[in-house]
């Protein structure tokens, strides 16, 4: 059983189109060996929904194109492989179409009811690791988690340009839970007008609050600029070959970008190889300005010694 398709509906977990409890199948699920990944998608997936239904798509095994083609999140991360001890992927879905401070609620209700299904996974095997990997809005999910779960319970978050303000992830890593875990801020510059549209549509916790693209300064939490040549130069240094940015505004280069979700994968299965310590090493102290990607002028072919001389 390397994957189980879990939605929130109202204020309980259901399994995706199935009439089955949860309770047993994660308590037959956490009898595997390996670590659980919890996958959440962002903004405007709903399951079950004909073109924008997530397990059809980028949380499946075998995606469709649902209307644009995505990586398969779990193969990439490692599953439905056949290895032994690869784990249990859990892929989380929730109601996430509507206007974006709808969707906003509703992310922190979901959030409830996956830290539900994150205290039911840390009572059946408390020793086991427990990770998430979450794209934009689903940010949401985790954070909230991490106020309705115990200590331990999840090891590591990463955050695919998240859509979040600043003080509501700071919040979130100063409860019992989130001084545990470790938080993988991935950020790009081509998510500027994203971020910036956030900022203007949802209210944020406090006043002048800035969204995730703009860093974290946490002592459990890091932020990997992706556009940044000197991060990718480093990551590469670390074995992980990403594909340098191709676009000046893109939402989903995040996942999208090849190499990128196999660098997760080995964040998530390689846990004690990969601590913040040495992925904080060797990367820039201050990401890039906002805007910078956007208006930075066209790179031009480099000229011809001759001319260079001239």
């Amino acid at each position: 059983m390397p994957m189980i398709r879990i939605n929130a509906c109202g204020d309980a977990p259901e399994l995706h189109l199935s009439p089955r409890p949860v309770w047993p199948t994660l308590k037959r699920a956490s009898q595997t060996d390996g670590p659980v990944i919890i996958m959440i998608h962002g903004y405007k997936y709903l399951p079950g929904h004909s073109v924008h239904c997530p397990h059809r798509h980028l949380l499946s095994l075998a995606p469709e194109d649902l209307p644009w083609r995505s990586p398969s999140w779990p193969r990439q991360l490692g599953f439905g492989v056949g290895n032994a001890g690869e784990g249990l992927a859990i892929a989380f879905g929730w109601q996430a179409r509507g206007a974006l401070w709808q969707a906003q609620l509703r992310a922190v209700s979901a959030g409830r009811v996956l830290a539900r299904v994150i205290r039911q996974l840390h009572s059946d095997r408390p020793d086991r690791q427990v990770h998430i990997l979450a794209h934009s809005m689903g940010t949401e999910l985790a954070l909230e988690a991490l106020h309705h779960i115990p200590a331990g319970a999840i090891s590591r978050v990463i955050s695919m340009t998240g859509a979040c303000h600043q003080s509501r992830a700071m919040t979130a890593l100063q409860t019992p839970a989130g001084q545990r875990t470790d938080f993988v801020n991935i950020t790009s510059r081509e998510n500027d007008p994203f971020d910036f549209l956030f900022e203007r549509l949802i209210t944020p916790p406090a006043r002048g609050d800035r969204a995730l693209g703009h860093g974290l300064q946490a002592p459990n939490a890091v932020t990997v600029q992706l556009d940044c040549p000197t991060t990718l130069e480093h990551l590469s240094c670390l074995g992980a070959n990403i594909a340098p940015p191709q676009f000046r505004v893109c939402h989903w280069s995040s996942y999208m970008r090849p190499g990128v979700l196999r660098f997760y994968s080995n964040l998530l299965r390689r846990f004690d190889e990969f601590p913040l310590e040495r992925l904080r090493q060797g990367l820039p102290c201050e990401t890039a300005p906002r805007w910078s990607r956007l208006f930075a002028p066209p790179r031009l072919p480099t000229p011809l010694p001759f001319l260079q001389k001239a």
